[in-house]
């Protein structure tokens, strides 16, 4: 990976995945991830940044990204930027810089839910020999 092209940020999905295909039926997930810093102003104010990006899954890891993430999940991406350009119906040409997702690690806890939907402990999964781990 070039590294003047790299993208890695930690952030939180701002909405439910878009899980589509190409026509040739490749999996294509897009997903909104929202950044946020914290940082004093020039009269010593605590405030609060957020910004907004957008990435891009092809293939095996989106459909994982589909499968795994919802609002509100924090997700680890990485990737590379890509900017792409089109011209709307009133030849106003606009841009859009992605992240294109090489590699996902989903950072929630995951929730699993009981029958009246509630998430419970007691429904996570245990693995052998991880008894004691805590989700």
């Amino acid at each position: 990976m070039n590294f003047l092209n790299k993208a890695q940020i930690i952030g939180n999905v701002t909405r439910d995945p878009d899980i589509r295909q190409t026509k040739a039926g490749q999996p294509v997930t897009t997903i909104g991830v929202a950044t946020n810093r914290r940082f004093r102003d020039a009269s010593g104010e605590v405030r609060e940044e957020a910004e907004f990006h957008n990435v891009v899954c092809w293939g095996k890891l989106a459909e994982l990204a589909g499968q795994l993430l919802k609002k509100g999940t924090k997700v680890f991406f990485e990737g590379r930027l890509q900017t792409r350009s089109w011209d709307d119906e009133s030849g106003v040409k606009h841009y859009r810089t992605e992240i294109v997702a090489q590699d996902m690690i989903v950072l929630s806890a995951r929730q699993y839910a009981d029958s009246d939907g509630d998430a419970s402990v007691d429904d996570v999964p245990v693995e052998p020999g991880g008894e004691d781990l805590v989700f």
